[in-house]
């Protein structure tokens, strides 16, 4: 995949400042040299932030205060591509970001605007690698290890920060946490090759194919069961008919499946099962008591609605009295007024305080008054006229008819069935019939849907036949067989690189194990050692480099390769040029005391680089971060100085922070 670097851009939080803009060359190894403390070891976790990686790791303090946005410019085979993705402040990531996309991007944006957001930058940078978008559990699961493989899943093998180009338990970037370096365990057949995105449709194919021949067999396996146990049951229902009078008197071992079958459908389809049964033997007690039956129910009901209006008729008269009792009470009061003014001369006084009573006359004549206007008023309101007694009375006598009359009914009915032992027994069989012909009809409704297999089993044929031949196809591809053989490939890569680097053991064959995410190196006693077995630094970043270079070379080869050609190296001499602890007085910490077969080690590895990047013709991009001045790798072929910060030149410039 064409994806290299064109810039680096740094948006200040002061807008009086102009962009920070670091460019790139293609095709190149581009060397930022510079002293301790510069910001080199942050420019791999800004490019991967404007990647759209989950979380943030641009370091704190200097650069994320004086910068409000981080972006980067990248040249693909769409054209140019500027991703920007705002600093997140408080939180530990943020999901705006900014898209730009043109042939050739020159300027940029002074100021910054969220256009879109960090999953939409995903599903773009997944289309531009090619990514297939199935599963490796072929749709089983929704995520996890076996989940579609993702451009984020790529960083593995272009990155390679300060803290893994030399470490012997680490070889890929992010693999020291389980949940990357299982997802890279599961991809690297696919990243390699091994397992192109056809192979991959057809395991998706295969497994569906799987699923759905499972399924189709249990089916299969329940229509057999239901068939065979059918027949059993299909016996009892036949015998159970004959014996209820519904078909004739016939051996059921005599009927073949089909004849028993027909026999149940033409009881099923009869309207008059009750008649034909009843007809020779049915006596008059059964059809007095069907009779009985019919003239219970009718009485039943014209009693119930008797009882109900007879209810609503003592509900009236109750309402009526309480309605004469309030006016009987109120009346009674009101009659006091009367009394006073019979025992009233005019002149007498209050009892207790000796003053007169007139003002009392007025009082005592509003209660007169109302007593006259009660006694005029009601009259007699809600009186029971003697119609309605006597309606009263009629529906009582009804009442009490037509419970004679049901009680004389059940008394019929009780001594009918005492008397006809028929009856009862019919009556039973008659319910029995009914029964038997409702099971009967779900029965064969069932028999049909399961009971035949409606080309199931040629359907499961055929579903065998494919999935035979589809597993055939995918053994013939020998899916191991062509792991392996990527694998050879790469690791014939890393032989031709390591004689080129300072290792111990440059002729040692040496393996990539996909498996342990690590190296094997074979000796000359046949002895397997893996990397963190092996000793000393610089034996651990050759094998580093050179199997970084080796999968580059390897990907390069391929007509289509979903990883970004491109390799980003965090301080690979810092095995040779440690940083000191103590600084003594006089020395100055930017530039260290180099030794002669120290900075031959260093050239070594730039050459190697070069030559590598070299031969890939401009389709492969590498970035090194380093303290090695300018004169330990100046005059390599195809390496070339971006800009060295020292002296007062960083990452950030200091007048942002000021």
């Amino acid at each position: 995949m064409f994806f290299q670097f064109k810039e680096i851009i740094l948006w200040p939080r002061n807008n009086s400042f102009a962009p920070r803009r670091l460019s790139f060359e293609p095709g190149k190894v581009t060397v930022i040299s510079g002293a301790s403390r510069t910001g080199k070891s942050a420019v791999i976790p800004i490019i991967d932030y404007c990647l759209a990686s989950a979380s943030c790791s641009i370091p704190v303090k200097t650069i994320r205060d004086a910068c409000e946005w981080f972006g980067i410019i990248v040249i693909t085979s769409e054209g140019e591509k500027l991703f920007a993705r705002r600093e997140p402040g408080v939180h530990r990531t943020t999901e705006e970001m900014f898209l730009l996309e043109a042939p050739t991007i020159s300027d940029v944006p002074r100021e910054i605007v969220k256009n879109t957001n960090a999953g939409n930058i995903r599903r773009l940078l997944d289309e531009l690698a090619g990514l297939s978008n199935l599963d490796f559990s072929a749709g089983e699961s929704q995520g996890g290890f076996d989940s579609r493989p993702s451009f984020r899943d790529l960083s593995s093998f272009v990155f390679q920060p300060q803290n893994v180009v030399a470490n012997p338990e680490v070889l890929f970037f992010k693999t020291d946490r389980y949940e990357h370096r299982e997802k890279l365990r599961k991809i690297f057949p696919y990243i390699l090759g091994a397992i192109t995105p056809a192979l991959l449709a057809k395991q998706h194919e295969l497994k569906q194919l799987q699923i759905e021949l499972r399924r189709k067999e249990r089916e299969l396996k329940d229509v057999e069961q239901v068939s065979a146990q059918w027949i059993a049951e299909l016996r009892a229902k036949v015998s159970e008919a004959r014996e209820l009078g519904l078909i004739p008197a016939v051996t059921e071992g005599q009927l073949t499946r089909e004849q028993m079958i027909s026999a149940l459908e033409e009881v099923v389809q009869k309207t008059d099962v009750t008649l034909a049964v009843s007809l020779t033997t049915i006596s008059e007690a059964v059809v007095e008591l069907g009779g009985l039956e019919s003239e219970e129910s009718k009485v039943s009901f014209n009693l119930t609605s008797l009882r109900r209006r007879l209810t609503e008729m003592n509900r009236i008269r109750e309402s009526a009295s309480n309605y004469h009792d309030a006016l009987r009470i109120q009346r009674n009061r009101l009659h006091l007024s009367e009394w006073i003014g019979q025992h009233r001369a005019g002149d007498e006084n209050c009892p207790v305080c000796g003053g007169g009573m007139e003002p009392s006359d007025q009082k005592l004549d509003e209660l007169r008054e109302s007593l006259i206007r009660l006694e005029g008023e009601a009259g007699n309101t809600f009186e029971v006229p003697a119609a309605f007694d006597r309606e009263m009375q009629r529906v009582q006598a009804d009442v009490t008819e037509t419970s004679e009359k049901l009680k004389a009914i059940q008394i019929r009915k009780g001594a009918l069935s005492q008397r006809s032992q028929e009856a009862s027994t019919r009556q039973y069989q008659t319910k029995m019939v009914e029964r038997f012909i409702g099971k009967l009809e779900n029965a064969l409704h069932l028999h049909r849907q399961l009971g035949e297999d409606n080309g199931l089993r040629a359907e499961v044929d055929q579903l065998k036949e494919k999935y035979q031949a589809l597993s055939e196809e995918l053994r013939r591809e020998n899916l191991e067989e062509r792991k392996r053989r990527a694998l050879r490939l790469v690791n014939a890569n890393a032989a031709r690189l390591m004689p080129l680097l300072d290792s111990e053991r440059p002729e040692d064959p040496v393996s990539l194990e996909i498996d342990d995410l690590t190296v094997k190196v074979t000796g000359s006693t046949n002895r397997e050692d893996y990397l963190s077995e092996i000793g000393s630094g610089s034996n651990w970043l050759s094998y580093h480099i050179a199997i970084a270079l080796a999968l580059q070379q390897y990907f390069l080869s391929q007509v289509h390769s979903p990883v970004p050609g491109f390799l980003i190296l965090d301080q690979p001499s810092q095995v040779y040029f440690p940083k000191k602890l103590v600084i003594r007085e006089g020395e100055t910490p930017d530039d260290p005391q180099l030794k002669d077969e120290d900075i031959e080690a260093v050239k070594k590895i730039f050459s190697t680089i070069g030559h590598v990047v070299d031969s890939a013709q401009g389709r492969l991009q590498v970035i090194v971060l380093d303290h090695a001045p300018r004169e330990v790798w100046g005059g390599i072929p195809n390496v070339v100085s971006f800009e060295e910060w020292r002296d007062g030149i960083k990452l950030v410039p200091d007048d942002w922070i000021s």
